[in-house]
């Protein structure tokens, strides 16, 4: 048993280790004075100046700007389709083209990123040539790219809250004489509003984080932070992408945070008016 036990501990500090030694680093590094990454300049050190020069540099905040405004968007649609999607596969039953809408909603997880990324952009051309739009690529054809991958995982969300989902709550809800659509928004929605947050959540990194699909449907004018990143990687990483990364961890980690605790107190709430009911009723 102690021979189990430090296998676990020693297993669990080897991932825990090799997941965010890394992160530590380059958070470390943000810091440095010199303009080599890896060469800490202990005379001039710790300093602020590449935070400086970030917060000076017109290109990168342009595209942070613009990959929040296409993940905001991204993560609303992606809960809103995914969401929809998880219902009709959940509650409908079997139905004609159930099985073809369940491939298609999970072909995105397993489909190669640069495939994706082709078929929307042929697509994306010959509605240009048919129609007139998308006229040009651009934060649209961007925004309804990472829409196509990120629903799936909304969906698959969704699907496994619904799956554990108590139905007597809306049975006895239908029974008092609630119309579907109030019991859909006053019951159901409620409860499934953690799985929401965690898909949002999730549809909005998917796309922030996204390169490949976004280098084949953007254009000129819609460059995205994470295209902005890898291209000054490909020639070099700067100090101030240390600094710019250091931000976006401490931005991801107290969302992470804030989230964590909201779904916490949901669930503490949801299960004190679950109490409360069966008392009042028993």
């Amino acid at each position: 048993m102690k021979t189990r036990g430090w296998f676990r501990n020693g297993a669990l500090a080897f991932g825990l280790a090799f997941l965010y030694i890394p992160i530590l680093s380059m958070v470390f590094f943000s810091f440095n004075n010199s303009r080599l990454v890896t060469v800490w300049d202990a005379a001039n050190s710790p300093t602020l100046l590449w935070y400086r020069k970030l917060f000076a540099n017109g290109q990168i905040l342009d595209a942070a700007l613009l990959s929040l405004q296409i993940a905001a968007m991204t993560a609303t649609g992606a809960v809103i389709l995914g969401t929809l999607a998880g219902l009709a596969l959940v509650r409908f039953g079997p139905f004609r083209g159930r099985a073809m809408l369940s491939t298609m909603t999970t072909a995105p997880l397993v489909m190669p990123e640069v495939i994706t990324g082709l078929s929307l952009l042929l697509l994306f051309v010959a509605l240009e040539q048919l129609t007139g739009w998308p006229a040009g690529r651009g934060v649209a054809t961007i925004t309804i790219a990472h829409i196509t991958f990120a629903m799936a995982y909304v969906t698959v969300v969704v699907q496994s809250r619904l799956a554990g989902f108590d139905d007597s709550l809306e049975e006895a809800a239908l029974d008092l004489g609630a119309k579907p659509a109030k019991v859909f928004f006053r019951i159901t929605l409620p409860l499934i509003t953690p799985a929401l947050v965690s898909g949002w959540l999730l549809a909005f990194t998917l796309s922030w984080d996204d390169v490949v699909i976004s280098q084949f449907v953007s254009g000129p004018n819609s460059t995205t932070l994470p295209m902005v990143i890898f291209s000054k990687a490909r020639l070099g990483v700067s100090p101030d992408i240390n600094a710019l990364a250091t931000i976006l961890v401490l931005i991801v980690a107290t969302g992470v945070v804030l989230s964590t605790i909201w779904m916490k107190r949901q669930e503490r709430r949801r299960l004190l008016e679950e109490q409360m009911a069966r008392s009042d009723g028993g």
